[in-house]
């Protein structure tokens, strides 16, 4: 039997840190979802495009989804067997949401397609990370408190984990127990 997981949160909330981890820990593949979704100069990929890869992906029996995108729910949600909803508190991703940002600017890191964060995009535009973070940070918590007592997604374990110590206690303690 398969295991599939999807890792969910706001922007800075540790999803991509966290799926790698668990994805290693379980020897299983971890598929970012952002890297599917963004094309060079920092072009979205069409719904379709977005779709049809997802859908491959996902079609093997174990890998670890890193990433929210909830146009993606009816495919990435639907052989899904656990969530696990990285809910840690405003300060804590305002802070990493900052820091990562300030660290990606400086080193030049590329991320997805070749794309760079810039200063000014991130600080002086609402294409920015920490704006969209920040912003969506209050909403997508009522979201995913939602979805998680949907009948549609029964099927689905979701776990929700609110603090830098229930995570790593996840990692290290539950993971092979859910």
């Amino acid at each position: 039997v398969g295991m599939r997981i999807n890792v969910i949160g706001t922007a800075g909330s540790g999803k991509s840190t966290f799926s790698k981890r668990i994805a290693e820990k379980l020897d299983i593949p971890c598929i970012e979802i952002e890297e599917l979704a963004w094309k060079s100069n920092w072009t979205e990929a069409a719904d379709d495009e977005l779709f049809s890869k997802l859908k491959t992906l996902l079609s093997s029996e174990d890998w670890v989804l890193d990433g929210n995108y909830s146009k993606t729910r009816h495919i990435k949600w639907k052989r899904c067997q656990i969530v696990v909803y990285l809910d840690l508190s405003f300060h804590i991703i305002f802070y990493r949401l900052l820091r990562r940002t300030l660290i990606r600017i400086f080193t030049g890191k590329e991320l997805w397609a070749g794309n760079k964060e810039t200063f000014w995009r991130q600080f002086f535009t609402r294409d920015s990370v920490i704006w969209w973070g920040l912003s969506n940070f209050f909403p997508k918590r009522k979201y995913y408190l939602i979805d998680s007592k949907n009948p549609e997604f029964a099927h689905i374990k979701f776990i929700r984990l609110r603090s830098r110590k229930e995570v790593e206690d996840f990692v290290t303690h539950k993971l092979h127990t859910v």
